[in-house]
């Protein structure tokens, strides 16, 4: 039984996050302001990273985990440079 719910759940999730990666990439191809489409952009790859979690726990396997730690790491890094970018205009100093 608690096998089923845990299914359900996890399937269920995984819609949800499919949905809403769907709506935010449509506000990054049509954001009005570049501020908009790099909050979009952080939408999808957070969005993206809890999909593959919810796949490592259908499955139960941790290369899913290590490698929504990695799309965690790269996204993080490309919101800061994107964000540095768009306040003076450069990323590198």
């Amino acid at each position: 039984m608690s096998t089923i719910i845990l299914f359900t759940a996890v399937s269920l999730a995984q819609v949800l996050l499919v949905v809403a990666i769907a709506v935010a990439s449509v506000r990054m191809f049509r954001g009005p302001r570049a501020q908009d489409r790099i909050i979009a952009l952080d939408t999808v790859y957070i969005n993206a990273m809890l999909l593959i979690v919810t796949f490592g726990i259908g499955t139960g396997r941790a290369v899913y985990f290590e490698a929504a730690l990695v799309i965690g790491m790269l996204g993080f890094v490309a919101s800061v440079a994107l964000a540095k970018f768009l306040m003076r205009g450069e990323v590198i100093e």
